[in-house]
């Protein structure tokens, strides 16, 4: 009979293996482990340390006034440009808010634009465009002055200005409203401006009270003949352009203006709003005259 196989195995004894704790590979796996986390913390150190250098040394404050440079400015003063930034004195420059600060800028009314930076170590750079006024406006026995977007601009002490006098807009019209007005007035002046050169000297006020007429007073458009014989310059002459054709209705203007004149008399007022003719002196208590129609209109 085959033997049989034992019912119960004996028990192997396990064979120890032995391990080194420290092998060559695990030696140059933990050097280079210190190795980076040395550099790490080097390059971190160095960072923090180069850090609070730009933010808090005196060598990148903005100490002095004379630190902010300020370019293309003529009637906006350095002082208003400095009072912005008085908050950041003593401040590193990294710190100031270069957006904030150039929404506080063109808060300035005659500032239109401005862009600021950072010149390193420690200064400012500054620089504007100026808003271009295009008429007075009239504050009671006041002068001040209005751009073609309707901003109302304090008058400089200094400045040589010739524009016409502006009514009918004032502080209290809302923005939108004085711009639509002003930029009419752009377009009246540069039409008729394209007519003739020097158009806009004649031009003392503008009434822009309603913004579907253009009433301008002009001077100087015709002579008259006095009982002398000598010839005199007219005087100033009301004159409603309407919202539109410009151009058209002051070439009328000048090109008609002696015939009206030897036909009414003393021309006070012109009315050029309706088609293919003009209108005189309905603005005054003189009986209104109808002028002969209008050429090429």
């Amino acid at each position: 009979m085959p033997d049989e196989e034992p019912r119960y195995l004996r028990r192997q004894k396990p064979v120890e293996i032995k391990r080194r704790k420290f092998s060559r590979q695990a030696w140059k796996t933990y050097l280079r482990v210190t190795v980076w986390t040395a550099v790490g913390l080097a390059a971190a150190g160095a960072a923090f340390l180069c850090v609070r250098f730009l933010l808090t040394s005196p060598e990148m404050a903005l100490l002095h006034p004379d630190q902010i440079s300020l370019e293309g400015n003529h009637y906006v003063t350095r002082e208003s440009v400095r009072k912005v930034f008085v908050g950041d004195r003593g401040t590193s420059v990294l710190r100031i808010p270069l957006a904030e600060r150039r929404r506080q800028l063109e808060a300035i009314s005659w500032v239109e634009r401005a862009s600021v930076r950072r010149v390193l170590p420690n200064r400012i750079q500054v620089e504007i465009t100026e808003r271009t006024p295009i008429a007075f406006l009239r504050h009671g026995s006041e002068l001040s002055l209005v751009d073609v977007d309707g901003v109302i601009l304090e008058r400089p002490l200094e400045g040589d200005f010739h524009f016409p006098v502006v009514a009918g807009i004032d502080r209290e019209m809302p923005l939108e409203s004085r711009q639509e007005r002003m930029r009419l007035l752009s377009r009246f002046m540069e039409e008729i401006g394209s007519v003739k050169a020097n158009a806009a000297d004649q031009v003392s006020e503008v009434d822009l009270s309603d913004a579907g007429d253009v009433r301008a007073t002009l001077t100087g458009l015709g002579n008259q003949a006095g009982p002398d014989e000598q010839t005199t310059v007219a005087g100033p002459v009301l004159v409603h352009f309407g919202d539109g054709d410009f151009a058209g209705k002051y070439q009328t203007l000048i090109e008609e203006f002696g015939t009206w004149q030897a036909s009414a008399g003393i021309i006070e007022s012109v009315d050029l709003r309706f088609s293919r003719e003009a209108v005189v002196n309905q603005d005054t208590t003189r009986s209104a005259r109808q002028a002969q129609p209008a050429k090429g209109r």
